[in-house]
């Protein structure tokens, strides 16, 4: 790929960000969840940066190269979007289009939420509506059992000394036995370990999901995520009810819902030549 390395500051931190394509096209910006980073968009950056646009993939706060400020409260939600909108001030952009997956979703969400100007179009993977979400991770039995990690990443330090003891080896199974057979080569997972040996980032990546139970949030002034925007699920994701998918539209007022039938929760890496032309021909509707 032809990508350019950038170190940006945001919001007090430095982020690392890979981008391609011209710098005067049209922005994506693309937000990666867990446990990946920047590379998880590989099937993507190149493929919009060659149709004109400017692609951007950060590695977000406390993930691979940039920044791991210390302490649970340092990841809520609401100081992730504030990254995020600090990025597309650097860019010099008044709007951009998003596209988020996993955590990178849930980011997505908020920042449309919040700062709806700032968002020409999204593109949602795999996350429901927060509203959505935070009703059923816990209240709804079935979801909880699919969420079990988050409750368990909850314990101090517990997790972040099984997967550094391990070599990693648990969370790149994690990724591999929820994907389907050939979503990830090994090559690719060996670039996935480099990034959790980076010092301190475990313990910031597992620290989004301690934020996401230990800190409350400013709500938005609307919970209508007004832009045109997809949400496009795959069906057999181990993570998350096929429902919370459906139960996501009523909120979104130009949305559509758009199935991947025998797709897993990594429908980025599943589904590229599906999702990439998808994606590319809504950006390009009027």
């Amino acid at each position: 790929m032809d990508l350019r390395e950038r170190f940006i500051e945001t919001n007090g931190i430095k982020l690392h960000v890979m981008e391609a394509g011209p710098a005067d096209g049209p922005m994506i910006l693309f937000l990666h969840g867990f446990p990946e980073f920047w590379y998880a968009w590989r099937k993507q950056l190149q493929y919009f940066a060659d149709k004109g646009y400017l692609v951007v993939a950060p590695d977000q706060r406390g993930y691979n190269l940039s920044d791991k400020p210390q302490g649970i409260a340092a990841y809520k939600i609401d100081e992730l979007a504030k990254d995020i909108i600090g990025l597309i001030d650097v860019y010099g952009r008044e709007q951009i289009f998003l596209v988020g997956h996993d955590w990178g979703a849930s980011v997505s969400w908020w920042v449309a939420l919040k700062y709806p100007d700032r968002i020409k179009k999204l593109v949602i993977l795999n996350v429901p509506h927060p509203k959505v979400m935070a009703k059923h991770v816990f209240t709804d039995v079935e979801q909880m059992k699919k969420s079990w990690y988050i409750f368990y990443f909850q314990i101090p330090g517990a997790v972040d000394h099984l997967a550094s003891v391990s070599n990693y080896e648990w969370v790149v199974d994690l990724i591999t036995t929820s994907a389907n057979p050939g979503a990830f080569m090994p090559a690719e997972l060996d670039e996935y370990r480099k990034a959790f040996k980076q010092p301190g980032a475990f313990t910031a990546m597992v620290n989004w999901y301690r934020a996401m139970v230990q800190t409350k949030q400013e709500p938005p002034k609307s919970f209508d995520v007004t832009m045109p925007m997809i949400l496009m699920w795959g069906e057999d994701d181990v993570a998350m009810l096929a429902e919370l998918a459906d139960e996501s539209m009523p909120y979104c007022k130009q949305g559509c819902l758009i199935k991947f039938p025998g797709t897993s929760h990594w429908i980025q890496h599943e589904q590229a030549d599906k999702i990439n032309p998808l994606i590319e021909d809504f950006f390009k509707k009027a």
